[in-house]
């Protein structure tokens, strides 16, 4: 059985139909790309995935366990919020707290969840045994990131670069079963893109379930397991990088790779 199963995803906005019946499977520990033109559906889907926005049909399963269905109009905002956990999600911008260090950017979310959403009344002490485990935790993320030493500083002392590496180190806090990236580069310049990738790259070594709509080509070609080519809402070709960048059968998977202006992944 699939890790994560997502299965006849349809989604529009009015009269606009953004996706069309989207099926695919992806193992634990695998790094699925998706790639694609402006307009395809890519960050529709994702943003689905992540409960960011609600399909009009179709379902989520993870592990076995039914997340979402479309059919149930009932999921309360709480439903929402839980089984939005299953997901983590580090957007195009950085969308970091300005008046909050590195630390508490990190730290912030995960005390939100943990001390004012226990369901039972929670002592001095336990708070701050609680605050003391985030923080730990919370540093060693950063260490990982290549960011211990900016622990005490604010976004706005930070390259674009340095606040997307927080800003996965947040996501990663929140230990979702999956990780998803949507053009975690496309708001930074050329030179900040590769710190940016070494990082998504060398948590792919840690077993890590994770979803990247990115327009990397060397990147999803290189790091990923699977890749997805979306066009006009629709998976107009799925296989190993091999299958996809080398073998396409698509004609639209053809042509988009032929314009598609690559950079080196460093």
């Amino acid at each position: 059985m699939a890790f994560l199963e997502v299965k006849n995803i349809y989604k529009s906005f009015g009269k606009t139909e953004v996706l069309k019946g989207i099926d695919f499977t992806l193992e634990k520990g695998e790094v699925l790309a998706i790639i694609g033109s402006s307009g395809s559906g890519k960050t529709t889907l994702l943003r689905c995935i992540n409960f960011l926005e609600r399909p009009d049909i179709g379902t989520f399963t993870i592990d076995g366990e039914e997340i979402f269905n479309a059919e149930d109009k009932q999921y309360t905002d709480k439903q929402v919020r839980e089984k939005r956990l299953h997901f983590g999600m580090v957007f195009q911008q950085f969308n970091l707290f300005p008046q909050y260090t590195v630390l508490k950017n990190v730290t912030l979310a995960q005390e939100l969840m943990r001390i004012n959403g226990s369901e039972k009344k929670l002592t001095g002490y336990e708070k701050n045994e609680i605050r003391k485990e985030i923080e730990d935790n919370s540093l060693k993320l950063l260490d990982m990131v290549g960011l211990s030493d900016k622990v005490g500083n604010y976004p706005c002392e930070l390259s674009g670069g340095q606040q997307q590496r927080v800003a996965i180190a947040r996501a990663l806090g929140m230990k979702p079963d999956i990780l998803c990236f949507d053009e975690p580069t496309s708001a930074l310049d050329p030179e900040l893109t590769g710190e940016v990738l070494r990082v998504i790259r060398e948590l792919k070594t840690s077993d890590r379930t994770m979803i990247v709509v990115t327009h990397e080509m060397n990147f999803a070609r290189s790091v990923a397991d699977k890749v997805i080519y979306m066009a006009d809402g629709v998976i107009e070709e799925m296989g190993t990088p091999e299958d996809v960048f080398l073998n396409p059968t698509s004609e639209k998977t053809k042509a988009f790779l032929a314009k598609s202006l690559e950079r080196p992944a460093e």
